[in-house]
């Protein structure tokens, strides 16, 4: 008795998944890798080809200078050599090193796309997901604009396969606010003061820092800044309604350079037709700082992070010995499964199969018929008939299975529905 209460005791401490992880079963699962490799399949319509890198890297590969998450996010482990090791936390630095290293004199487009787990430890108590699948695409050796409206288009594309049908592509650009921060002379305490701000969507107090002068950290910036600063909220829609104002009010080139950029990728994504998916937004930032151009994130009901991400970094390759400018997309699958959940676009009910139930004198006839079945395109699963269970008790473990049909063999030539 003790040693079952013992063994009890234990089971249900080692049961549970550590905070941020969880386990994916049954229909559940069935919809999840059904979702990805429809999205993948339309990645590799669009010509990327599919690549795979380790789960763990070498630290450096993820570090500061690189721009992905803060030291203090990652999964950090050490091997013999004590050297320090992280589980990914992203996947495009891990590409842009295999396209350094792989790929160095290649000067024409390459086409790179994955299916891959990553890790960012962002603490147990925020309710967020520390494991995430990820499905994404990577473009390098094209800087057009061309290249930046087609890595909309595929998400939005992407999205559409997946089954997901109300959705928004928010686009920005990175050196829209590095320009205005640029011009405007901030620190970079200041700027990343600001940024947070910004970030957070509280322009109340974006507006407090730049207006309120009894503000012990109020910026000093010019009253033409100050205006576009405190209108971002509403620099959302199309370019042409905010363009003027912001050209009026700034000389900066890279100011300049990024709204004429964003026109020209707001014009291609009319000529893919999807630009009733597709929103400018002047107020978004780049979550990692090596990115240099277009940024883009993608919202749906249901969950109130984005179903993907993506935008430009043409730096990024060169910190790898490789000068390659680059574009990515990656679709946030786990975030994608919840909005559809929540939205009831996921098929709860059946989970394709049959089972193919046979007495034990019939087993050869029934792994041949099981043979033929597959081969036809059926998924076939045989059980052994026990002496122990009635016809019931298949048509209910099916049922618990959500398999939707249960198959008896009643000779070596006659196979019977159970209904």
């Amino acid at each position: 008795m003790n040693k079952y209460f013992e063994w009890d005791s234990v089971s249900s401490e080692i049961l549970h998944t550590p905070g941020g992880v969880k386990d994916t079963y049954g229909a559940d699962c069935e919809n999840k890798l059904k979702v990805q490799y429809a999205v993948r399949g339309v990645l590799n319509s669009y010509g990327f080809r599919d690549i795979q890198t380790p789960t763990f890297e070498y630290f450096d590969v993820f570090n500061k200078e690189r721009g992905t998450v803060a030291s203090k996010e990652m999964f950090k482990f050490f091997d013999r050599g004590n050297n320090t090791l992280v589980l990914r936390p992203d996947m495009t630095p891990p590409i842009a090193r295999c396209v350094a290293k792989y790929y160095r004199d290649e000067d024409m487009q390459l086409r790179l796309c994955y299916i891959a787990n990553t890790f960012v430890n962002t603490g147990k108590y925020k309710g967020k997901l520390q494991e995430v699948t990820q499905v994404g695409a990577e473009l390098y050796n094209d800087d057009s604009s061309d290249a930046d409206a087609e890595m909309v288009a595929l998400t939005v594309e992407c999205l559409l396969k997946s089954g997901l049908t109300d959705f928004q592509i928010e686009v920005g650009h990175a050196d829209f606010f590095c320009g205005l921060v640029e011009e405007a002379g901030l620190s970079e305490f200041e700027a990343a003061n600001l940024r947070e701000l910004i970030e957070s969507k509280n322009f109340f107090g974006v507006e407090d820092i730049l207006t309120n002068n009894a503000a012990e950290d109020k910026l000093s910036v010019s009253e033409n800044l100050k205006e576009i600063f405190l209108k971002l909220p509403e620099m959302i829609g199309e370019l042409d309604e905010f363009t003027e104002f912001v050209k009026m009010r700034s000389k900066n080139e890279r100011v300049i350079n990024a709204l004429d950029r964003l026109k020209k990728v707001e014009e291609i994504i009319k000529v893919y037709g999807f630009s009733d998916y597709v929103t400018m937004d002047l107020s978004m930032l780049s979550n990692y700082s090596y990115y240099t151009g277009i940024i883009f994130k993608a919202y749906t009901y249901g969950t109130g992070e984005a179903v993907a991400t993506g935008g430009r970094y043409d730096g990024l390759a060169g910190q790898f010995g490789k000068d390659a400018n680059g574009i990515g997309l990656a679709i946030v699958i786990d975030h994608l499964m919840l909005a559809m959940s929540r939205q009831n676009l996921l098929d709860n009910d059946v989970i394709k199969g049959i089972i193919l139930v046979y007495p034990q004198e019939f087993r050869a006839a029934a792994i041949k018929k099981a043979e033929k079945m597959r081969k036809e395109g059926s998924f076939i699963q045989l059980i052994r008939k026990s002496s122990h269970k009635q016809a019931d008790d298949y048509k209910e473990y099916a049922k618990r299975m959500n398999i939707e049909e249960v198959l008896i063999m009643e000779s070596e030539d006659k196979v019977e529905k159970l209904v």
